[in-house]
């Protein structure tokens, strides 16, 4: 089968052109019981296309093609590996809209969304093309004197990779990327609501000239039982996941039976607090790309909204007009703002979080209430005065809500942005820069946006701490270091 993304309607973008098939050991094929997974557009609930809901069998194959191309991807030169995860970022760059509108389509999120989102996942590969020539050991002469100390630094072998259905491209190479710059082979099992995306990027890796084998895709609607049959594989070394922490913590306890590697980046309850002397409409600004970066549907996005009383008032009001004039409507609509949620499940989560805080006292601004016909909607929700024992100031909402909390001083401020299980991300707005460094230095969180309604970048490691995940991906070398092993050589001259 031959996937290409150009086969796509460049009028209404239809998917039926694509071959939808499993991709492993560089050939399209179907299931080995022949069952599809229906993929369904959000904005109308719409089936698609299908692809194959792979089996057991087929996740066996999938690691013997991953393992029958290590060791030629392992011994491709540097340079090599380079040049072909540099042709990647091209042919991303080159299809960006093409790629785009299929996550629009597939994902619901809006196309300025979507485009954005195409540019940041290419970005991943031609950082790791860089990375790739610069991978380097250590020599040094041991303490006593006896002898040299040599570190090399190796592949750590067949990768394991989860991702999630709410970035399916960039969530994708910010794993493949590192991975194949490392020397590893890889099997990528994305979300079943968005597998769309990876196949036609799993298309175009292998046009780019990544040999047979060394990436290989599956979709399952069955993904415990697959997983742990390729964990339990001796040959497989690593597992990166992406999603909810829930998943994570069984994932971490399957991978242990077998002493596995495991890079996890998991929940996020992301605190954003605002203090009196901020400057408003750049706390605007950012609270809107923290908050509204697809439609909510992001780890990192501001769950919390903590406003010092000073300035409470007209941010709520600047929050709320911007909010409401939000256009919402299908992801592949030009001038759509916000797109539908993944799901109606997603839709009913929201509405139950809502409606908790509301019951507790929490004041709505805008929106607030579900939206008739079909799709999965939700409109753009401020509400104010959430108490903190409403269920949303504790769990992802995932959706388009701003929950606002008045706060008086800098210490009640760090202590409610501490009050949670996770600690992936954080944003605090101040123009004093002393405090904005000492508070950043209070708040357990991995990654701090100071004045900035955006962090993720692939030149800076991305991960969380607590209840949020393991490792880091992106960075200097944190994010190829975590598919390589340090191997340790005395030497005696």
């Amino acid at each position: 089968m031959n996937l290409n993304p150009h086969q796509l309607d460049q009028d209404g973008y239809d998917v039926r052109g694509f071959s939808h098939g499993l991709y492993i050991g560089g050939t399209w094929r179907q299931s080995s019981d022949g069952r599809l997974i229906d993929v369904v557009d959000p904005s109308s609930g719409a089936v698609i296309a299908a692809v194959p809901d792979a089996t057991l069998e087929d996740a066996t194959a999938a690691v013997e093609a991953a393992a029958k191309a290590a060791r030629g991807w392992r011994e491709t030169a540097p340079r090599k590996r380079s040049e072909i995860l540099r042709r990647c970022f091209e042919l991303m760059v080159e299809r960006s809209e093409t790629l785009a509108m299929l996550i629009s389509l597939e994902n619901g999120k809006a196309l300025r969304d979507a485009r954005g989102e195409v540019a940041y996942a290419a970005e991943f590969f031609r950082w790791n093309a860089e990375e790739a020539v610069r991978i380097t050991g250590e020599f040094g002469t041991a303490p006593s004197g006896t002898n040299r100390i040599m570190v090399d630094y190796e592949p750590i072998g067949i990768c394991v990779l989860i991702t999630p259905w709410n970035f399916p491209a960039a969530m994708a190479t910010r794993k493949i990327a590192p991975a194949l710059a490392a020397g590893c082979t890889v099997i990528l099992k994305p979300a079943s609501e968005t597998p769309l995306t990876a196949y036609a990027l799993a298309a175009l890796y292998s046009e780019a000239g990544v040999p047979a084998g060394v990436v290989n895709v599956l979709t399952t609607t069955n993904p415990g039982p697959l997983t742990s049959a390729m964990l339990a594989d001796p040959r497989v070394r690593k597992l990166s996941f992406t999603g909810s922490t829930g998943v994570g913590r069984t994932l971490l306890a399957e991978a242990a039976k077998n002493v596995i590697s495991c890079s996890m980046e998991l929940g996020g309850n992301a605190p954003f607090v605002v203090f009196d002397d901020a400057d408003l409409e750049a706390a605007l600004d950012g609270a809107m790309i923290a908050k509204m970066r697809n439609a909510g549907e992001a780890c990192t996005a501001a769950n919390r909204l903590y406003v010092q009383s000073g300035i409470h008032d007209a941010f709520a009001d600047g929050l709320r007009k911007r909010m409401a004039a939000l256009r919402v409507g299908a992801g592949t609509n030009a001038d759509t703002e916000c797109g539908p949620m993944i799901t109606k499940r997603a839709v009913d989560k929201i509405d139950r979080l809502v409606n908790d805080a509301v019951s507790r006292g929490a004041k709505v601004l805008c929106g607030g209430s579900t939206l008739e016909g079909e799709g999965f909607f939700y409109p753009p929700t401020v509400l104010a005065d959430v108490p903190p024992d409403a269920a949303m100031a504790h769990e992802e909402i995932f959706g388009p809500v701003a929950p606002i909390t008045r706060f008086e001083a800098e210490a009640e401020a760090i202590a409610h942005a501490n009050d949670t299980e996770y600690g992936l991300a954080a944003y605090i707005y101040t123009r004093d820069v002393g405090r904005g460094m000492r508070v950043a230095s209070r708040i357990e969180a991995g990654m701090i946006g100071l004045n900035r309604g955006l962090m993720s970048d692939p030149a800076a490691p991305f991960g969380g701490v607590k209840q949020s995940g393991l490792g880091r991906e992106g960075g200097q070398h944190h994010g190829i270091a975590e598919f390589m092993e340090a191997k340790y050589i005395a030497v005696t001259f």
